[in-house]
């Protein structure tokens, strides 16, 4: 900026200039400044010694000290000092009184103070007279509002500002008392238009107006919520005084007492502990009857009950873990080996980053029971969860506490149940769980069950990584394959197939004939199940892979001894024979042999798999007159029905072998069909026994009835391998099957077939469809001569062989 030069100095037009910092004079305004900069007291001294008026603009930013010629608005109020006082810390309060606008044409000096030369600012409006008049108006009306809400302008200046006439003078009056920026205030300061200015101060004030009222209204609710807050204060002070005068103690404060000793000695990690505090002194602060406390104690109470880092203490040794696994549970060698090799590891490593043991196989073959066991034998607690039926992902990791019950999950839960950080926990039927739209609860198990994830298992309610590392999680299940395959993969597979009739004979005479006379009343009192009465239960009033059966049915037994005991009041020794279970039991419910008492043509015994354990699956075909029909009945799937039509074209295909006319199959019409029509069957394992069964049919030569078969077929005749041989060749040992063919295939499968099993079949391997009928039909096949008109039905053909000796 250039000065004018010292000739122009000695001027008398040139005016002092005074910056302020955070505040605009108007015109007619009085305002109190205090001054402290050098420049500006000699600006003011300047103006005292010389009457001369004093010409007030704003500093551009507030902060600078020392401001220069570009920190000063052009823009100000001409002004008069009334009075001027020093005060004793060298500061000067000066008293000034703005009277008209003015712009600074050019700065002359700035040492020792600012010197400007200044022009006046022409104040002309283009508006008519009747809108001033509105506006005026509008302005008046609009600044009572504003003085009846805000407390900080007196009341008294709505008759100064409603005795103005002047639209410039009301502005500029009514724009001091507005609380607005510094550039807004500026702003106004150089609108020149009156009009303009007053409808610009109409704007601003309509804005604070509602601002006002929305404080007013905020200050109304808050002030009712305090008087409610201060009443329910008050009101619970009166009920501790009256529980105080009646002896009762102040449950409120020996609460959180008891929470805060609890937290002391709680063994917790620091983030637990941490947020425990949090809601401890949240809970403080809060109503004892309010619900959102409640809340808060409930989710305390969860913290401190968690056994963090609580454990009980283990000691393997393998010796006592065998003696405990062969006391509760007989047979069942494989799976104790895999258990033992289990917690053997575990001894060394202490840790088993590792999959989890899961227990597969038909109801009431032990695995839950075979889990207590391992609880027993590490010395940790056990638990257990069932999670059939389980739909909702919450329910594994709990429940936000945002939502009213909230709960933490079934695992967090089952944790705190069990009292310590590592038990044993079982995960009962894990193929059970199913999913919808509250989500898939198998995805939220696989964070539970894979060792690399569930140190830092994240509960939703606790909102905290819990470590359930150390759990020994142990799951059961009756069906493999309706595990999802990410949660399958996290598991070692260990099935468990069923019991032998031995097998059973023994779990019966050392847990559960004990187990039901006990629970029965019958303990001590001379009553003895003997093992042929056993056997012929096992034989004659059960079909299953598992025990759970036969002890209902020993159960059973044993309601029927007690009544007669109660009625009758004897005390002699009561035993049940073989020959007696007829009379506890009624009627026996199955046939020992399953399978038909004579050889018969067209119909051949299979074995099948089910999740309940193996059994047996008869095959009947019939022969018709028609025209080459194949008819499937026995509500049989889709994989069966292909099995049949590819038996069916691999026999039509052998034709001149046996002795078969070229239009016979024109002729006549073939009827597949398996009993129990009712029960849906499938699966890829019914090849050759539908072949065999077709081809007794066709040829009317009968298929042993002390034979039974799996494997699948090609339409080349190929035996192809099937699954769950143990469970099949047991359905053949309960049912007095004395042969079973299964494909070589599977030959490899025979080692985990109990070896009195193998000892008591004869299990034939075969390749070919030839070998099948050699040994499944009474006499080979090239010597069938069919007649030409075939009847509606091949009778049963009596075989020369002899019987089939009796089931053992």
């Amino acid at each position: 900026m250039l000065f004018r030069n010292e000739k122009s100095r000695s001027r008398g037009n040139l005016v002092p200039v005074l910056p302020l910092r955070d505040i605009i004079v108007f015109p007619h305004m009085v305002v109190p400044l205090f001054v402290g900069r050098e420049k500006s007291i000699a600006a003011l001294e300047e103006a005292m010694n010389n009457e001369k008026d004093i010409f007030l603009a704003a500093q551009k930013n507030a902060k600078t000290n020392n401001p220069g010629v570009d920190d000063i608005y052009r823009v100000g109020t001409l002004g008069q000092i009334l009075q001027l006082l020093r005060l004793p810390d060298g500061m000067v309060k000066v008293l000034v009184e703005g009277r008209q606008r003015y712009r600074i044409a050019d700065f002359a000096t700035q040492d020792p103070f600012f010197t400007a030369e200044l022009e006046a600012v022409h104040e002309t409006t283009s508006r008519s007279q009747s809108e001033i008049e509105a506006i005026v108006r509008s302005v008046n009306g609009s600044f009572e509002s504003y003085v009846k809400l805000n407390k900080k302008v007196p009341p008294e200046m709505l008759v100064s500002v409603s005795a103005i006439d002047d639209p410039g003078r009301l502005a500029d009056t009514v724009a001091a008392h507005l609380e607005l920026k510094l550039e807004d205030k500026q702003a106004l300061l150089e609108v020149a238009d009156p009009g303009e200015r007053l409808e610009e101060v109409f704007r601003y004030l309509q804005g604070e107006v509602e601002i006002l009222e929305i404080e007013k209204r905020i200050r109304g609710r808050v002030k009712k919520q305090m008087e409610r807050t201060q009443r329910e204060y008050y009101l619970n002070e009166q009920m501790r005084a009256i529980q105080k005068e009646l002896g009762q103690a102040d449950e409120s404060k020996n609460e959180l007492s008891e929470l805060e000793d609890r937290l002391k000695k709680k063994d917790m990690p620091k983030e637990a502990r941490d947020k425990a505090q949090k809601e401890l002194k949240k809970l403080r602060m809060m109503s004892p009857m309010s619900a959102e406390a409640t809340v808060v104690r409930n989710y305390i109470d969860w913290i401190l009950d968690l056994p963090w880092n609580e454990k009980t203490p283990e000691k393997i040794e393998i010796d006592d873990v065998e003696r405990i696994l062969d006391e509760d549970h007989y047979g069942l060698e494989k799976p104790k080996q895999r258990i033992t090799e289990y917690l053997a590891v575990l001894k060394l490593v202490e840790r088993i980053q590792g999959p989890v043991l899961c227990l597969v196989g038909p109801p009431g073959v032990g695995k839950t029971s075979l889990a207590k066991s391992i609880a027993r034998a590490l010395g940790r607690n056990f638990v257990r969860v069932s999670l059939g039926g389980v739909r909702d992902e919450a329910e594994i990791r709990g429940h936000r506490r945002t939502y009213i019950g909230a709960l933490p999950g079934k695992v967090i839960q089952s944790v705190k149940k069990a009292g310590s950080s590592n038990p044993v926990f079982l995960l009962d039927e894990i193929d059970k769980m199913s999913s919808d739209f509250r989500g898939d609860p198998a995805s939220a198990m696989l964070e539970v069950l894979d060792p690399e994830q569930n140190a830092n298992f994240n509960d939703h309610y606790l909102d905290l990584d819990y470590n359930i590392s150390d759990v020994m999680f142990i799951t059961t299940a009756n069906n493999l394959y309706q595990i999802p395959g990410p949660l399958r993969d996290r598991m070692e597979v260990i099935r468990i197939e069923g019991y032998t009739e031995l097998e059973k004979l023994n779990i019966a005479k050392r847990h559960l004939v004990p187990k039901v006379l006990k629970n029965h009343g019958l303990e001590g009192k001379s009553v003895n199940i003997s093992d042929s009465a056993i056997l012929e239960v096992v034989r004659h009033y059960t079909r299953e892979s598992g025990v759970r059966n036969l002890e209902r049915e020993l159960a059973g037994i044993c309601r029927k001894i007690a009544r007669d005991i109660v009625k009758s009041n004897r005390t002699r020794a009561v035993r049940v024979t073989g020959n007696a279970v007829e009379k506890y039991l009624g009627p026996i419910k199955f046939r020992t042999d399953k399978a038909a008492e004579k050889d018969v043509v067209g119909v051949t015994q299979g074995l099948a798999w089910t999740e309940f354990g193996g059994d047996m699956l008869l095959i009947e075909v019939s022969v018709t007159s028609g025209k080459g029909k194949l008819t499937l009945t026995g509500k049989l799937g889709e994989v069966m029905q292909e099995s049949a039509q590819a038996a069916m074209s691999y026999v039509r295909s052998l034709s001149a072998q046996l002795g078969l006319h070229a239009d016979y199959f024109q002729n006549h019409d073939l009827h597949v069909h398996v009993p129990e029509g009712a029960i849906p069957k499938d699966g890829p394992s019914a090849g050759i026994t539908l072949a065999t069964a077709i081809t007794s049919a066709l040829t009317g030569i009968p298929v042993k009835r002390s034979v039974a078969m799996t494997g699948e077929i090609t339409l080349r005749g190929r035996v192809l391998p099937i699954g769950g041989l143990k469970e099949k060749l047991l359905a053949a040992h309960r049912a007095g099957i004395t042969e079973v063919l299964i494909p070589k295939d599977n030959e490899k499968d025979l080692r985990d077939v109990p070896q009195v099993v193998k000892d008591e079949l004869q299990v034939t391997i075969v390749e070919e469809m030839e070998e099948v009928l050699r040994h499944a039909l009474v006499r080979p096949v090239g010597n069938a001569k069919p007649e030409t008109p075939t009847p509606t039905e091949v009778p049963d053909v009596e075989a020369s062989q002899q019987p089939a000796p009796p089931f053992n």
